[in-house]
């Protein structure tokens, strides 16, 4: 595809393909935005608007009509199988945000956005794959999300944009920001992960070992499971937590299972084909006018560069 360009209505595209985890996204939204953002028949639409939002922001920033968005569907059945637990901290779906995941999902729908889900697997899985498959078709690959897990994917032609809060403040990460922010490379983040836990998952972690000393015994052993060959090498500072190491050692070397992003579903999906659709405009404004996304509907114009130019 390229970077085109004519005068009379040139597109200006990349080829960066986005990968959008649509299930953490759309709840950041809903966090970030006040329930009273409400149509006037009622229906709450703060996700959706948040969402949107962001969607057309990252497209116009990026440049790139190649996006797509994971879905979880069902629950996360496989890694359930292994860990009863795993997400079972986490409350019930509010009922302010049941039924403005079909909404948003009628927003890709009509901007032709592809939409991907895997039952029993989670978004974070799909796209994992499908950043794997892109990367070795040589295309650079931006994956959007709000769960820190997806920074162990992080590689040369792989960068992470990091929703840290609200829908509008995001870090890009490639290799050298990941190593900045934790002191380990990308691959080691599943080590370092697994001692910490993950409270949002219901992982726990080794109690006593926060940031910097996850980091330092991973920078040392390279990897949990050397840690635990040569607990007799513990470091004399950290030397009070070997009691705590060893009672949690299968709990780690689980967190570090289940943290691991599956990167080879058998999924038939080929990503030179994710590309967003020539999308109706006219369709597009009727459904912001219903939402009453009035702000969104002065935005739609400034996406005109990235559509193809309609067939005589």
């Amino acid at each position: 595809m390229g970077q085109t360009g004519d005068p009379q209505g040139a597109r200006e595209v990349t080829d960066t393909l986005l990968l959008l985890d649509g299930n953490s996204l759309a709840y950041r939204a809903f966090f970030a935005l006040p329930t009273s953002i409400v149509t006037s028949t009622g229906q709450i639409t703060n996700a959706v608007y948040g969402f949107t939002s962001m969607l057309l922001k990252l497209l116009g920033e990026q440049k790139t009509d190649r996006v797509g968005v994971a879905f979880d569907i069902g629950a996360p059945t496989v890694r359930l199988a292994e860990y009863s637990e795993y997400k079972a901290n986490r409350s019930e779906t509010p009922g302010e945000f049941k039924g403005q995941m079909d909404l948003i999902r009628e927003v890709l729908d009509v901007m032709e956005v592809p939409q991907f889900g895997v039952p029993g697997h989670e978004a974070d899985d799909i796209n994992a794959t499908l950043a794997r498959r892109a990367e070795a078709e040589g295309m650079d690959v931006i994956l959007v999300t709000a769960d820190r897990d997806y920074l162990q994917l992080v590689r040369p032609r792989v960068r992470v944009l990091f929703n840290r809060k609200g829908v509008s403040d995001y870090t890009l990460y490639d290799e050298a920001a990941v190593e900045e922010r934790f002191g380990l490379p990308p691959a080691k983040l599943l080590d370092y992960a697994a001692l910490r836990g993950d409270p949002s998952d219901n992982l726990p972690g080794v109690p006593g070992v926060g940031e910097k000393t996850a980091a330092q015994l991973i920078q040392q052993f390279g990897s949990i499971e050397e840690l635990f060959e040569h607990l007799d090498d513990l470091p004399k500072r950290v030397q009070k937590l070997r009691p705590a190491l060893e009672e949690h050692k299968e709990q780690v070397l689980l967190n570090k299972r289940l943290a691991r992003l599956v990167d080879d579903l058998e999924i038939d999906i080929e990503p030179g084909d994710i590309q967003m659709g020539d999308w109706d405009e006219p369709e597009l404004r009727r459904l912001f006018t219903a939402l009453q996304f009035k702000t969104l509907l002065e935005r739609i114009t400034d996406l005109r560069p990235l559509l193809k130019p309609a067939q005589p």
